[in-house]
């Protein structure tokens, strides 16, 4: 009688345990301890070191609850490998029976995609349009998505999730700088024929791996468990959340500061290549080359680039474009500011050269721990690196 009472308000209360399998889920293998992350990298067709830090990295990353979560950007001609490498990153912790899928085609078919999976990675693309870039910067840190239940007129059902994200084109599909800032971008060289390998014996040889990556990947992790209250930056750089903890978790897996270097590098070729992407950004700076200061309204400035391919049509359009790339001028040292002036408050933009930030944001205070204190962590950086990856790489 009392086992039934018992039984009667856990039903009521709904089940103890919180684990919900989606259709498309496959189960991880039981991790191996004696592993090493290191044997993840002849897998990966990366450019360097560097690269790899920033993959492990991101694959720490993916493991924390809540996120905030960069997105991984993979861009590479034909024959890259972006496809595998999208499938073998989300297969090391988030294995599916559908691992890379077409992009969604609205907002509610991205937020059901997201409750269904832990990773989400777009396959082939060959841009992204503004919704869908804004609602991923959204879904990077955790974004909601509500919409009317069916057969209610009243009734909504909301979809809540923060999701990694992998995302992978021949271009680089990131043009917007709010997400190009919450990203990690990758560029992959094209495999030579006599370096090609068959894709079962890659799967192959990944699947008697696996269960040693992931033991490593989870040493990696309880090491970052240790280590994150010790961990204290000079200066907090976007998805700070994320950078404490890759710097936590790094001296398990490479040596102190290589995250930081990786990343900081990253950064800052993204940022290059959105403001040569953007005409108004492009221009600002090429103005900017060779004057301390310009001052105007956004109709001055229009008239400049007139004769420019994709330049806005109007002033207004031309500032909205200005403050997106605010940021990222900034940290190429062009400060712009928006104001009035004069009796009747005309609008101005003030472009100012302050000094380009070298972005060295993110000085780490953690000490390096003995290869003895994070077991199958082991760091995987050494003179040898680079020959032993590029003979074996897919």
């Amino acid at each position: 009688m009392h086992r039934n009472r018992c039984q009667r308000l856990a039903d009521r209360r709904g089940p103890p345990v919180r684990f919900r399998r989606s259709a498309g889920m496959q189960p991880l293998p039981l991790p191996l301890r004696g592993g090493s992350i290191e044997a993840l990298a002849p897998l990966l067709n990366l450019a360097d070191e560097n690269d790899f830090v920033l993959v492990v990295a991101w694959l720490l990353g993916a493991l924390r609850a809540g996120g905030p979560y960069p997105v991984l950007a993979i861009a590479g001609e034909q024959g890259s490998a972006k496809t595998v490498l999208s499938k073998l990153l989300r297969a090391v912790i988030d294995p599916s029976v559908a691992p890379v899928r077409a992009p969604p085609r609205d907002e509610r078919e991205l937020f059901i995609a997201a409750s269904n999976g832990h990773i989400l990675a777009f396959d082939n693309l060959s841009g992204l349009p503004p919704w869908l870039s804004d609602t991923l910067c959204r879904l990077t840190s955790g974004g909601a998505f509500s919409t009317r239940r069916l057969f209610s007129d009243q009734d909504e059902i909301l979809f809540a999730a923060a999701r990694p994200i992998i995302l992978n084109g021949i271009e680089d599909v990131i043009t917007r700088p709010d997400l190009a800032d919450r990203a990690i971008v990758l560029r992959l060289t094209p495999i030579a024929e006599g370096q090609r390998r068959a894709e079962h014996a890659l799967w192959r040889e990944f699947e008697l791996a696996r269960p040693h990556i992931l033991g490593a990947l989870l040493d990696a992790a309880a090491h970052g468990l240790r280590m994150l209250p010790q961990v204290c930056l000079k200066r907090l750089p976007r998805m700070a959340d994320f950078a404490l903890w890759a710097t936590a978790c790094e001296s398990a897996f490479s040596p102190a500061g290589a995250f930081e270097a990786a990343y900081s590098n990253n950064r800052r070729d993204a940022i290059e290549n959105i403001v040569d992407a953007d005409p108004a950004a492009a221009l600002v700076r090429e103005m900017m080359a060779d004057r301390a200061q310009w001052t105007g309204s956004a109709s001055d400035l229009l008239q400049v680039g007139a004769n420019r391919s994709g330049w806005p049509k109007n002033p207004r359009a031309l500032a909205g474009r200005l403050r997106r790339a605010q940021t990222f001028l900034r940290t190429l040292g062009i400060e712009i500011v928006f104001g009035r002036e004069g009796r009747f408050g005309t609008r101005t933009i003030r472009i100012t050269a302050i000094g380009e930030n070298q972005m060295h944001d993110t000085v780490s205070t953690v000490s390096r721990v003995s290869d003895n204190e994070h077991g199958a962590g082991l760091a995987i950086l050494g003179s040898d690196w680079n020959r032993r990856f590029k003979c074996r790489r897919c």
